[in-house]
């Protein structure tokens, strides 16, 4: 429905920005509102199939844990969200859910998957789980996307890689966007590797964005480490290869097919050489280096044999299960020192001396150690807000 005319407005003008003096062949117009929404259509409800559309209903905690329990994948996705949602209200529901999941959860093998940036990781992921699955495995996969620059979410671009993986009943693939957390990681990720368990998926596969000393996130969640390499990539990677090759399980090189399977070979190799003087990532196991192609599928099994031969070692030693228990107490850590920032910042008496601190800062009226003492003395009581 049409506005009353405004005899103010014309029904259509040229913009500010066009240029001065143009004549009618400037084409942009800009047309007067309507009463509609956002979509620009009547003020109606907006059909589908014509039906209206209805906002979804909102899920209660019991909807969750039986939606999950049922391996929903829609329940599960609506779960995952609730549970990387920071509204206060949600967090205290996803807890509840979480609490009722946890004795279904705990029982997969949890994979964490980095590389080199060009190494093929998601096309490594999609082939590994097409195998995994043939075998008769459930597959989840937390591809941690990328955050926008702009909006704070995720690309999603890894699902659209995993086109034929998504497709199937058994896989799960859930992007989630990194929002500049360490490492790649988002800081849910444990708690939504329990969810994806509870609901029955028994590998649970971390692709992390990038590679660096600060996958040491990643290790901190899974029980096994891969590293997918390139082969040819070159000196200039040898700043980042070192602290990533420590805390790895093994080495994967891909793309050994065609013309490139002799530089693999000899990538791998090299590789083996270098893994001999360092110090396994767990106790029992040697990190060794192999060669596979996920475009071929070659080496696909033999990686997913390694990894099985993992769990037997470190399950019958002991490290495994060590490993879990040492991964809970650091959660444990990790998260009072997230909810101790997040109070500090969002502290009322700490958001009013800030901005006038950081003014006393950039004048150099004030040693950055005295703007610390003093906004920690505000926070804790000691001190006034002057």
């Amino acid at each position: 429905m049409k506005k009353k005319p405004n005899p103010a407005l014309p029904e259509s003008y040229k913009p500010d920005w066009a240029p001065e003096n143009s004549n009618d062949a400037f084409a942009v117009r800009v047309v007067t509102g309507r009463e509609s929404h956002h979509d620009g259509l009547p003020g109606q409800s907006r059909t589908v199939s014509g039906h209206p559309s209805k906002k979804r209903p909102e899920l209660s905690v019991d909807d969750h844990v039986a939606g999950v329990l049922a391996n929903d994948r829609t329940v599960l996705a609506r779960t995952i969200t609730l549970i990387e949602s920071s509204s206060p209200s949600h967090t205290q529901k996803a807890q509840e859910v979480l609490n009722r999941l946890l004795p279904r959860a705990g029982k997969s093998l949890r994979i964490g998957i980095s590389g080199v940036p060009g190494a093929g990781k998601s096309t490594f992921i999609e082939a590994f789980g097409l195998y995994l699955i043939s075998q008769g495995h459930k597959v989840a996969v937390l591809a941690v996307d990328p955050s926008s620059s702009v909006t704070r979410g995720s690309i999603l671009g890894d699902k659209t890689r995993m086109e034929r993986l998504s497709r199937e009943s058994s896989a799960f693939i859930r992007p989630s966007p990194s929002s500049g957390t360490l490492g790649g990681v988002t800081r849910k990720s444990r708690e939504t590797i329990l969810a994806c368990e509870a609901a029955g998926y028994d590998v649970i596969l971390i692709e992390t964005v990038g590679v660096g000393q600060s996958e040491i996130t990643v290790r901190s969640m899974v029980d096994f480490f891969l590293l997918v390499m390139l082969a040819g990539a070159g000196d200039e990677l040898q700043g980042i290869k070192k602290g990533i090759i420590e805390i790895a399980d093994a080495l994967i090189i891909n793309k050994a097919d065609g013309d490139n399977e002799t530089k693999a070979k000899v990538a791998r190799a090299d590789y083996s050489r270098v893994l001999h003087f360092l110090t396994p990532a767990t106790r029992g196991w040697k990190t060794e280096a192999y060669t596979c192609s996920a475009l071929t599928g070659a080496g696909i099994p033999e990686i997913w044999q390694v990894i099985s031969e993992f769990a037997g070692v470190t399950g019958q030693n002991g490290s495994f299960d060590n490993r879990r228990r040492e991964q809970a107490l650091s959660w444990v850590m990790q998260m009072i020192e997230e909810t101790l920032k997040e109070r500090f910042y969002q502290h009322p008496g700490v958001k009013q001396a800030v901005a006038g601190i950081e003014h006393e800062i950039l004048q150099e009226k004030i040693l950055p150690t005295a703007a610390v003492d003093r906004l920690l003395g505000i926070f804790d009581g000691s001190q006034k807000n002057q």
